[in-house]
């Protein structure tokens, strides 16, 4: 039988800890058009790649831990918990690509998770890691999106798109504050930017 997304209404958000930022804040899909499009993401193949490569690793991702909710959090698209899940917010949704990127976002969140077996999102150092890594391996900061969001420098823009939003997500981590938040992703920089495993390089 063929694994799709079902829907979620009623189930509690997640604590978001790794969240992204949402593009949309008003409006945004239905739970029913937000189910389609997830099943539509399961043959992008970023989200194959990193669904095989968490399956080597013995941390299947079943359909069932992608939940599509409304989020009452208005500046997130989508979160990871561990041993609960992904979160898509379904509300802050309105394209296809929109909900590509949430997946292959947190599903680098949920391979390092099993990766590293220790990790421990509480730990400002171990979350800035790997938010640099999935901001950098997403695609998020593709130039094309930076222009998007108003970010219109060119040289150098991946960068400074990906410590920028690793610092936002981290900055909300209640375990981390503003300055301990920097000083995190600042000492894990180089190591973490540099990590591109289970890819070859940044796609």
């Amino acid at each position: 039988m063929e694994e799709t997304a079902a829907a979620a209404e009623g189930v509690p958000v997640p604590d978001a800890r790794t969240g992204v930022e949402a593009s949309t804040r008003d409006g945004g899909m239905s739970i029913r058009q937000c189910v389609d499009k997830i099943n539509k993401s399961l043959d992008h193949p970023k989200v194959r790649f990193l669904r095989e490569h968490m399956i080597d690793a013995g941390c299947p991702v079943w359909v069932r831990l992608l939940m599509p909710l409304n989020c009452k959090d208005q500046g997130f698209a989508g979160g990871y918990t561990s041993g609960k899940g992904i979160a898509i917010c379904c509300n802050h949704m309105t394209f296809q690509d929109e909900i590509n990127q949430v997946l292959i976002h947190e599903l680098i969140h949920a391979y390092d998770d099993c990766r590293a077996k220790t990790i421990n999102w509480k730990n400002c150092y171990h979350h800035a890691c790997s938010e640099i890594r999935a901001n950098h391996l997403s695609g998020d900061c593709h130039y094309k999106r930076e222009l998007l969001r108003g970010f219109m420098k060119i040289r150098g823009h991946e960068q400074e798109c990906v410590k920028r939003r690793a610092l936002k997500s981290v900055q909300i981590n209640p375990h981390c504050s503003d300055a301990a938040a920097r000083d995190a992703v600042e000492a894990v920089w180089d190591i973490c930017y540099n990590d591109t495993y289970p890819f070859e390089r940044a796609p």
